[in-house]
């Protein structure tokens, strides 16, 4: 059986030495044949050199450059293209999570019944801050999306080649990885696994309100409908309003005395219609986005044994990730 380890890079370069042996070491006693891939998502520091160096003395070793930061999500899904083992494990490489992890995932996949099987944390790490900002995140994303995200998820899963090529064949541009787990589907089993929090995370307050943006403006049909109904409600309630106050007018001779209900009304309302025309502007931009068909990233080189170094688009990448 092969198998293939698929991992990103960015400022990696302080573990990338420690989790090739150890990854390597877990792998070998489960596996006749692996693989790792080692993706450099334009880091900053010296993490494709040391990645080389470490090809230089394995050359099951693959290491594949971007030609700058595109981003964690979308480097996981150009290195599960390369993925060419029967089982793929994908695991962070700032080994807080651990790659001994791959004997337990394996262990559970033997049994027979899935096709998927991933790590959950059992509960969420990291400082207060993070652990608010994460609630935040996932409570509006399951108020305002069309499904709700799963909780508490690491990167670390193992993977049927079959899963993998269903996976890499979704073609957005703008995605949260792990609704892309979720709706390609097949039988996905979760497992506890541990996470140490060692390095500081890459995923900042004013990213997580991002990714939650993108996500909910690229997957997401309840956000327009509740523009709609909210839109809705407003046009009918200022209906009622103006027929309360003509008939008042009209039986009463009372008007309307001031200008504080109409300053009040113009604020309420140029804030909405501000509000509904951004969320239609953002919904705009994905479409844009997706229509322009850009690639997920760009390959400058890829490094391997048998066929030395390959360049851009001759590396073979599959057409969807072009």
């Amino acid at each position: 059986m092969k198998l293939s380890i698929v991992t990103t890079l960015y400022c990696s370069a302080p573990y990338i030495e420690e989790f090739h042996q150890r990854a390597t070491e877990a792998a070998r006693k489960i596996a006749d044949e692996v693989e790792l891939i080692m993706v450099n998502d334009g880091s900053p520091d010296e993490s494709l050199d040391l990645a080389l160096k470490v090809r230089s003395s394995n050359p099951d070793v693959i290491v594949v450059d971007l030609s700058r930061n595109f981003g964690h999500h979308k480097a996981i899904m150009t290195g599960l293209a390369y993925a060419s083992g029967e089982l793929v494990f994908l695991i962070d490489s700032d080994l807080e999570e651990q790659p001994e992890d791959l004997a337990r995932f394996y262990e559970r996949f033997c049994q027979g019944d899935c096709d998927v099987v991933y790590g959950v944390q059992q509960k969420r790490k990291g400082g207060l801050l993070e652990r608010i900002s994460g609630a935040v995140f996932f409570a509006l994303v399951d108020a305002l999306g069309d499904r709700p995200l799963p909780r508490n998820l690491v990167t670390s899963r193992l993977m049927t080649a079959n899963y993998v090529k269903a996976l890499i064949q979704h073609r957005d541009r703008e995605f949260v990885i792990s609704d892309l787990w979720e709706v390609t589907g097949f039988r996905q089993i979760p497992i506890v696994v541990g996470k140490l929090a060692a390095s500081p995370s890459t995923y900042s307050i004013w990213k997580r309100v991002d990714l939650a943006v993108k996500h909910l403006t690229t997957s997401s049909m309840r956000l327009l409908y509740l523009v709609f109904y909210t839109g809705l409600a407003i046009f009918t309630t200022s209906i009622g309003i103006v027929i309360y106050f003509l008939f008042r007018y009209l039986t009463h001779g009372i008007g309307v005395s001031g200008f504080t209900s109409q300053i009040i009304s113009l604020w309420f309302l140029g804030g909405l219609i501000t509000l509904i025309l951004g969320i239609l502007g953002i919904y705009i931009s994905s479409i844009l986005a997706e229509t322009k068909r850009r690639p997920y990233t760009v390959v400058r080189a890829v490094y391997r044994s048998g066929d030395g170094t390959t360049q851009g688009r001759k590396q073979g990448l599959p057409h969807e990730h072009r």
